[in-house]
């Protein structure tokens, strides 16, 4: 079993950056392939960005390729995401998931979450 606690969230200037941690608890952290999502005012649940479990493989949804980078410690049990050229439709609550099974951007497959982290991008 795992607990996951975000952090890093805040308010920042459109076209500004963010780095968002998890941090993890629990055993055999490296065995869980890792993901963010995120949730925007009056919008469902999306897929952001997931990471395997040795780091070797990243996926991210379309809308973030090239503007957040994913990536994890192992040996800190942290997971985070850099986020840069932030823009208001980036404006959600952040979450950190663990999966036992392939990354996946699929939240019905994540059996691990976090209580959310607040991103608000100003314009």
């Amino acid at each position: 079993q795992l607990q996951l606690v975000e952090s890093g969230g805040g308010l920042v200037q459109a076209g500004g950056s963010l780095r968002l941690s998890c941090a993890a608890s629990g055993r055999a952290f490296s065995t869980y392939g890792m993901g963010w999502f995120r949730r925007a005012p009056g919008k469902e649940r999306e897929f952001v960005a997931g990471i395997s479990g040795s780091g070797s493989t990243t996926y991210y949804s379309d809308f973030v390729k090239g503007q957040f980078t994913i990536s994890r410690d192992n040996a800190k049990k942290m997971v985070y995401l850099q986020m840069s050229s932030l823009n208001p439709e980036d404006t959600a609550v952040y979450y950190c998931a663990a999966n036992q099974g392939p990354i996946t951007k699929d939240d019905f497959e994540y059996n691990y979450w976090g209580q959310g982290t607040q991103v608000t991008v100003s314009t």
